[in-house]
């Protein structure tokens, strides 16, 4: 009782072709599964037992949502925006009380977290943890749906990561001495590496296709122009944490291509970030920005203290003119903008392939 037109048509249609008794349960839409930092946390921060900020305070998401969800920013998100394009629900949060289907997939990223375990260790749930956390719902599922069901939930999936931002901006907004340590080079070769471990870990479980950013030049938000006032006096974007960024954006294409020769049926999307948010800077009206510089909520200079909805902070007048909504976090309308270019974009900005077509593979 109770099948659908569809399912039937399905089963008509798959079990003709084949003559054989198939289970005609589908994930034709491909589930979703996002990983990485507060670019991407839709709210499991809220959920953490620690004193890390969880920014479900108002004004955060004052556009879309009309009250706070813990999205680091006024409204949806990058992934929020992609599940929308890949007609997928708003994906749960892996910490949200409750009992989750997980069949459209996970949120597991976590505001603040890194590919490196000592970036705000303690406070947040790292890359290694998100990883172990899929693992665990991996498990969940296949007791609940089977190992072949599992199997093919997990190959048809795209998973998404944003990571290593807080890597390199941490050492500089805190009091780590981590860069005195290592040369650059290292540095990054440590988050790369990290970053190529647990994708390959997916793998080994089941993962096939990848989407991934390059970094923002992150000498650029409020946080960094801030830090260079103080430092320098100087009000330009802090080349030093660029620096870091840009070796970063050089390595992981190489570490992503490196992977295709050793994972077979691997796939991956990379997003220039970087190239997408320069273009944004430095002619900010053509993309319908009148704002680059500046927060729309914080306080101090240039808005950047990452104080919004706090006792002490400023908010702007009209949102979509900004496109950073606190010291460090795109606006709802700069997600969309990189979403847009994720999803169907040229191979100039997203390559080998964009994420549609991920989907669609």
């Amino acid at each position: 009782m109770g099948s659908s037109r569809s399912d039937i048509l399905c089963f008509l249609v798959l079990c003709a072709s084949f003559l054989v008794p198939i289970s005609c349960h589908s994930y034709s839409h491909g589930a979703l599964f996002i990983f990485g930092d507060s670019f991407y946390d839709a709210g499991n921060n809220i959920y953490l037992n620690t004193n890390i900020p969880k920014l479900n305070i108002f004004p955060y998401g004052e556009t879309y949502f009309k009250h706070p969800t813990g999205r680091a920013s006024d409204g949806r998100l990058i992934p929020d925006f992609i599940s929308e394009f890949a007609k997928l629900p708003l994906i749960p949060l892996y910490l949200q009380p409750g009992n989750h289907q997980f069949t459209d997939g996970v949120n597991f990223a976590s505001g603040g977290a890194g590919a490196l375990v000592e970036t705000n260790q303690g406070l947040i749930m790292d890359l290694k943890t998100q990883l172990s956390n899929f693992k665990n719902m991996e498990k969940q599922l296949r007791q609940k749906l089977g190992a072949s069901e599992v199997k093919t939930l997990l190959s048809t999936a795209v998973y998404m990561f944003s990571i290593g931002t807080n890597d390199y901006l941490v050492p500089f907004t805190s009091n780590s001495t981590v860069l005195q340590s290592y040369s650059k080079k290292e540095y990054v070769k440590m988050v790369i590496g990290n970053i190529t471990t647990v994708i390959q870990e997916i793998y080994k479980i089941g993962g096939r296709k990848f989407g991934l950013s390059k970094l923002l030049p992150l000498g650029c938000p409020p946080i960094s122009r801030a830090l260079e006032i103080v430092r320098t006096g100087g009000s330009g974007c802090m080349e030093e944490v660029t620096v870091l960024a840009k070796l970063h954006n050089r390595a992981l294409p190489k570490a992503l291509k490196e992977l295709k020769s050793q994972l077979k049926g691997y796939t991956y999307s990379i997003f220039d970030a970087y190239t997408a948010g320069t273009a944004i800077f430095n002619n900010p009206s053509k993309y319908g920005f009148e704002e680059v510089k500046m927060a729309c909520c914080g306080s101090g200079p240039l808005r950047a203290s990452i104080t919004c909805g706090q006792k002490v902070y400023q908010l702007c007048d009209n949102v979509s003119e900004y496109f950073f909504f606190d010291g460090i976090h795109p606006t709802e309308k700069a997600n969309y903008q990189f979403a847009k270019l994720m999803w169907d974009g040229s191979p100039k900005i997203v390559k080998p392939y964009n994420l549609k077509t991920l989907f669609e593979k």
